[in-house]
């Protein structure tokens, strides 16, 4: 890998690395690793797949979806900018012998689909820009997008901080609102991080920080993605209609 490659922002690299350090996925439940797994692959048709596939984990972090991908293909090749994050996945993935690491940054959506067999599907996950969302809801999003930008640029220890106070004081008690809530037959289509209403502190903790300590965060809307994955040459595309927002899978023309 390049020193210096030009789309690579090496400071939020280096961070991601700190973050799978920190949070190596060993706190999370098969269980609730499972479900997420389950919500965000829900519409990859693994079916369509021959035995001895070979596929790819771009940004693979710590490994925690390549773990649960390898058992169903024949070879997964997972690649990330940090060195950092790929020493957490090479430590969490030592028992697959399918499983080969690479440290490098993604050239584009438009080479990685190139690597792909004619027909061969591949699914994006993408933050979407609240395009699904009320106006209030993006206005809340936009406020706390201010305290992003200013704590991600601090010392990782300080966001790590921050963050840890950020799950404790906002994400724990919206995410349990929301399923008391629901428990007693509320709407909580657009309830803020609704989404973590059955997940674990943990899992809460985690994306605090990712959410907040990441400097660079490129948000996009479904219209976006998908004129994104057909100039990349992916076809028949189809979104998940459901949280997390938005996941999409096309296939190589």
């Amino acid at each position: 890998m390049e020193s210096n490659p030009p789309n690579l922002d090496r400071a939020t690299a280096d961070d991601f690395g700190r973050e799978w350090q920190r949070f190596d996925q060993r706190g999370l439940s098969s269980a609730e690793l499972q479900r997420m797994f389950a919500e965000y692959f829900a519409i990859f048709p693994w079916d369509s797949l021959p035995r001895d596939a070979m596929g790819f984990d771009a940004g693979c972090g710590s490994g925690r979806w390549a773990a649960l991908v390898a058992r169903r293909v024949g070879w997964v090749h997972c690649i990330d900018a940090s060195t950092d994050a790929l020493a957490v996945a090479q430590q969490s993935l030592a028992g697959l012998a399918n499983v080969s690491f690479h440290a490098a940054p993604a050239a584009g959506l438009a080479a990685c689909v190139r690597t792909l067999k004619r027909g061969a599907p591949m699914l994006l996950y993408i933050y979407y820009a609240f395009d699904n969302r009320p106006t209030w809801f993006r206005l809340l999003w936009r406020a706390s997008d201010g305290l992003r930008r200013l704590l991600s640029r601090a010392p990782f220890r300080l966001k790590s901080v921050v963050a840890e106070l950020l799950a404790a004081c906002v994400y724990w008690p919206l995410a349990r609102g929301a399923k008391v809530s629901e428990q007693l037959g509320g709407n909580i289509a657009n309830w803020p991080l609704g989404a973590y209403r059955w997940r674990s502190y943990y899992a809460m903790r985690n994306d605090a920080l990712d959410r907040f300590g990441t400097r660079v965060e490129r948000r996009m809307t479904r219209a976006q993605i998908k004129a994104l994955m057909e100039e990349a040459g992916l076809r028949d595309i189809r979104f998940r209609d459901a949280a997390p927002f938005w996941c999409a899978v096309g296939r190589k023309v």
